[in-house]
Order: C-alpha cells, then sequence, then structure tokens
C-alpha cells in the first residue's frame, strides 16, 4: 500500500482534530448535567479519530518497564498536584481558591455518579485524552518541534479548556498535559500513558481527593 501524501496526512489530521475540538465544545459548554455523557462523547470522538489516522499502529507497547513507569508518573503528577494545592491554599494567586478546584471535583465526583460510573469515565477519559493528545498530535509535532512537542499539545488542550471560564482548570490542564507529554516522549508507549492517566484520575477524584 503506497505511503500517505503529506498533504492527506495535513488534511486527515486537521479533520480529526476539528472533530475532537467540535466534540469537547460540546462538552464544556453543554449544562453540567450532562457532563458526564457528554464526555463519553467526546472520548468517543478522540478514539475514533485515533483509530482514522493511526489504526492504532504502533501506539501500545506493554512491557514491564513502562508499566512501571506509568505507576510512577502517575505518583509523581499526583504529588506535583497535591503540593500546588498547598501552594493554592497559602497564596491564592489570581484569586484561586479551594471553591474552584470544588467545581472540577462537583462535575465528575459528585454522590450523584454511583461508584461505577465515576471509575467507567474516568476509564473512557484517560484512554481518549492519551489516544488523541499523546497518540496523534504529540507524535505528528515530535518530527517538527522536537521536545517542544509535549509543552505544544499541552498548550493546545490547555486552550481548549478556556471555554470552562475556569482559570484553575486551564492551568492544570497544561501541567498534567505537560507531564504526560513527557511521559510518552521517554517511554513511548500509550500503555504507560493510559495507565498513568487512569491511575492519577481514580486517586485525584476517588481515593485521596485534593481539596
Amino acid at each position: 500500500m503506497p505511503s500517505e501524501s503529506p498533504v492527506a496526512t495535513a488534511l486527515n489530521l486537521a479533520a480529526a482534530f476539528t472533530f475532537v475540538f467540535a466534540s469537547m465544545v460540546a462538552l464544556f459548554l453543554l449544562p453540567s448535567a450532562y457532563f458526564i455523557a457528554a464526555t463519553f462523547g467526546s472520548m468517543t470522538c478522540m478514539i475514533a479519530a485515533t483509530w482514522l489516522t493511526t489504526r492504532y499502529r504502533g501506539l501500545f507497547h506493554p512491557r514491564a518497564r513502562t508499566i512501571v513507569f506509568g505507576l510512577v508518573s502517575a505518583v509523581a503528577i499526583y504529588l506535583v498536584f497535591y503540593l500546588g494545592n498547598l501552594g493554592i491554599e497559602t497564596f491564592h494567586p489570581l484569586g484561586l481558591s479551594s471553591s474552584t478546584e470544588n467545581s472540577i471535583y462537583s462535575l465528575i465526583a459528585s454522590p450523584s455518579n454511583p461508584l461505577y460510573l465515576q471509575v467507567s469515565v474516568l476509564a473512557f477519559d484517560a484512554v481518549g485524552y492519551e489516544s488523541f493528545f499523546r497518540g496523534v498530535l504529540q507524535t505528528r509535532f515530535e518530527p517538527r518541534f522536537g521536545t517542544a512537542s509535549p509543552f505544544l499539545v499541552a498548550l493546545v488542550d490547555a486552550a481548549i479548556h478556556l471555554l470552562t471560564l475556569n482559570p484553575l482548570w486551564v492551568v492544570t490542564t497544561f501541567i498534567a498535559d505537560s507531564c504526560w507529554g513527557l511521559t510518552y516522549r521517554y517511554s513511548r508507549d500509550l500503555t504507560c500513558n493510559t495507565l498513568s492517566h487512569f491511575v492519577w484520575d481514580i486517586v485525584i477524584f476517588i481515593v485521596f481527593p485534593i481539596r
């Protein structure tokens, strides 16, 4: 099979990004009562966009080393957020406070959402985000931007999160995406990233919430 032309590759990437962007606009602009359903929808769009652009070829290479690296990454990112929360409580930069964090938690970890639903949506979140933002965008950016690619992808995702009108969500998205971007750059294995993202989600939203 002949390889795809650069123009076709760029057009496919643009179409995939537009598809994902539209799903994220709906996710952030729909009433909060629909957030869980919209999350499942948006993550499904990310997974579908990844399949259409990569067929998931070469993205997952499960090995003991990368699995351990994924767990270590999850713990490290949690510690970054734990220390960041202490800084917010102490200094209240830009007027941020714990109430800003609670507005994020209430969308997923609400008592009205049963545990199985919380775990399910967090699993989709990990697979969807890592598939598209690392497996597609970062993979496409790296040949041109090299070590800057994790941060460029993080900036793209953070910019989309401006739609939430929540400055803390924007900042934390950039930090988390940068960490996962670096994780993927050095592991080259979405198994590592998906595990890291999912474990981090479970710990920070369910097991040991930071708020």
